[in-house]
């Protein structure tokens, strides 16, 4: 059904992980080419759960000028999932990020009821390890980014969280000016 619809250090502070130490390797690098708006490795995956946490490093590549200036302030979305059983671009929570003022800005993004949603969260640099939360609870998203920073956007429905994985994608209206890579590792995902 969903076949059509793929888009591509600090101390993380969730008192109930493991040290990372402990933890096996399960990071994942997705690369955005040049040129295009989908991240490589983005494996169609249900998601039916009310928690999301993940850790995210940026590199170099995450710096970029775009074509026309008033893009620049474009979203490109990281990672989070579809919601309320339908379409993205109907009902989804996940976070994005833009190189904005010489830093790399991260946001709450989300579209409820076709209707998108988006807020400045925190900025982050570039080449550390970065804690992220999405949590859906009473009808609402909870963003968390190192555990200190909080944003909370209604969702579309009230249901538990029930959908598909989202990716990495790059843009707005325009494509990667160069290559981008991402790291992540779904917490999640832990054996």
């Amino acid at each position: 059904m969903f076949s059509n619809l793929l888009t591509c250090k600090k101390e993380p502070v969730f008192p109930s992980e493991p040290p990372l130490s402990k933890r096996k390797d399960h990071w994942k690098t997705y690369t955005i080419d040049s040129a295009s708006h989908f991240c490589k490795n983005n494996d169609l995956a249900s998601f039916k759960t009310d928690s999301l946490r993940f850790l995210v490093v940026f590199d170099e590549s995450a710096r970029y000028t775009s074509q026309q200036p008033a893009n620049q302030s474009d979203i490109n979305k990281l990672y989070g999932f579809a919601d309320c059983g339908g379409f993205h671009q109907q009902n989804s929570a996940r976070f994005g990020w833009n190189w904005q003022n010489n830093a790399l800005r991260i946001y709450a993004y989300v579209y409820k009821n076709g209707t998108r949603i988006s807020k400045e969260m925190v900025k982050v640099d570039l080449g550390r390890e970065n804690a992220f939360k999405i949590q859906k609870q009473s009808g609402k998203y909870i963003f968390t980014v190192n555990g200190q920073h909080t944003t909370v956007i209604d969702a579309g429905c009230s249901t538990p969280a029930e959908g598909y994985r989202l990716y990495p994608y790059f843009g707005g209206d325009e494509q990667a000016p160069h290559r981008i890579t991402i790291r992540i590792k779904d917490l999640d995902l832990q054996e």
